[in-house]
């Protein structure tokens, strides 16, 4: 079920209604509910992969109890690992073994030698590299002694499987997470008008921007050798508002969607195009993935302690494994690789934690200098996002070497709708203005007469009904 669809417009009010008539019965009840419209939801997708779901879920659920409460060291490591190895086993089962056998397939055949692996033709269970994260960080945590197991099988299967994050993060925590699944919510009139607005800013995000800018781009990426190169390099520029409004919408409506229930997640972005270094621009993209590969595979690698070399190691190592978990792709892993090189002067510089707050901070202009510093970030990033996107790396060289030829100073040869140009502009403006704020719109029109606001929120409704773009699902979806 998609975020955008009309059976999600259906779904969230009987659910919303549903739910708080529930507060006045046992907690656990509305949990039950819950669990099975997550279970629901999930199984509009594919209802077979609900029960890989659920096998994931009691995996982690009965490893912890029996790790927590193991008399000895090598029992106790014995659960933990079964748990790492199962999960990860299905992960790289699922996402990752066609890559590694056509991959090695074509290695032996450069050398003469002629193989023909069997592959696994099924599809990508949606949501998998989420739910699976949640698991393992649920479990190392219990290993490190950070937390006790949920001895409640209902709130620790809905911590995996609460249907806002589900499929495509944010990552959560189980120490943020689960204490708010254990005690009762109470209404909050100002929290739900909150989530609607967010939503609202979400579906703008996906649905406007995202999915128009999507169809110049899928335009210019499919069929590179029709177009010239200022055309390409729009494509380019246009991807990188589509992958932001794609991704960032759907976590806007996620948060949303959760606040309506009364329940907070963790923020996923933080106007990371507004950055103003690369190091900057990863503290505030997709924020819960990054923070999982700092937590779990860069601090216990020993992060940026130690000799140069070790945090040169450990930044390629935390890139390239980020990039990976993107996708089977070798795409996907150039691009980590291209961000470890772009942050990596920062780093050996000591001067990766220099823009820790907001850019312009109470003030409506940033300086010429951090105007320059965010260009050049942007440049960065969309430059990666090539091969983010791209088919494969020759196609991504191939997009690179049109853009790069003198019919960049040319007309572009084909260009987007007019429509475009004047919602990008308005968006960025929106997003400025709000930047302080959890999202672009959290703010804007409050003290506006209320006539004026509703007018504005209804403006945005019909931009969205009107204007919206060939509806694309969510890019993030595929990891």
């Amino acid at each position: 079920m998609l975020f955008n669809s009309l059976g999600y417009l259906f779904f969230l009010p009987i659910v919303f209604l549903v739910y708080w008539f529930l507060n006045n019965k046992k907690l656990q009840y509305q949990n039950i509910f819950l669990l099975i419209v997550s279970y629901y939801f999930y199984s509009c997708w594919d209802w077979r992969f609900l029960f890989l779901l659920i096998f994931s879920t009691a995996l982690d659920y009965f490893t912890a109890i029996k790790m927590f409460e193991s008399t000895t060291s090598k029992t106790r490591k014995f659960w933990f690992w079964l748990s790492i190895f199962i999960n990860l086993g299905f992960l790289g089962v699922f996402k990752y073994y066609n890559f590694f056998a056509t991959s090695f397939a074509e290695a032996l055949s450069n050398i003469g030698l002629q193989t023909n692996f069997w592959t696994i033709q099924v599809i990508l269970p949606i949501g998998i590299s989420f739910y699976t994260f949640h698991g393992l960080s649920y479990v190392i945590d219990i290993y490190k002694g950070r937390i006790s197991p949920e001895k409640n099988i209902i709130s620790y299967s809905l911590f995996v499987s609460y249907f806002p994050l589900l499929v495509a993060g944010p990552i959560e925590r189980a120490t943020h997470l689960l204490p708010q699944i254990k005690k009762k919510r109470v209404f909050n009139y100002a929290q739900v008008v909150d989530g609607l607005r967010q939503i609202l800013w979400g579906l703008f995000k996906k649905m406007v921007i995202a999915d128009n800018c999507a169809e110049f781009a899928n335009m210019m990426f499919d069929k590179p050798d029709s177009f010239n190169g200022s055309s390409l390099f729009l494509g380019a520029l246009f991807f990188a508002f589509q992958i932001y409004g794609d991704f960032s919408g759907y976590s806007d409506i996620a948060l949303g969607t959760s606040k309506l229930l009364g329940i907070d997640l963790l923020k996923n972005f933080n106007y990371p195009y507004f950055s103003r270094d690369i190091a900057e621009f990863w503290r505030r993209w997709h924020i819960s993935l990054s923070s999982w590969f700092r937590d779990y595979l860069y601090i216990p690698l020993g992060g940026s302690k130690g000799s140069s070399w070790i945090k040169i190691r450990n930044t390629f190592i935390i890139f390239i494994v980020s990039g990976f978990w993107h996708g089977a792709n070798w795409t996907f892993i150039f691009w980590g690789l291209l961000n470890a090189l772009f942050i990596m002067p920062s780093i050996l510089l000591k001067t990766n934690r220099n823009n820790l707050d907001i850019v312009a901070k109470n003030k409506m202009f940033p300086t010429v200098k951090e105007g320059f510093q965010i260009l050049i970030t942007f440049a960065l990033i969309t430059f990666a996002w090539i091969f983010f996107r791209a088919d494969n790396l020759g196609s991504a060289f191939h997009y690179i070497n049109k853009i790069c030829t003198f019919s960049i100073f040319s007309f572009p040869s084909k260009r987007p709708s007019f429509f475009i140009l004047p919602l990008l502009l308005f968006f960025i403006f929106i997003e400025w203005l709000g930047r302080e704020n959890d999202f672009g719109l959290q703010k804007i029109g409050l003290n506006w007469n209320r006539i004026l606001r509703w007018v504005f929120y209804l403006v945005l409704v019909l931009i969205i009904l009107l204007l919206t773009g060939k509806e694309q699902e969510f890019i993030y979806f595929q990891f």
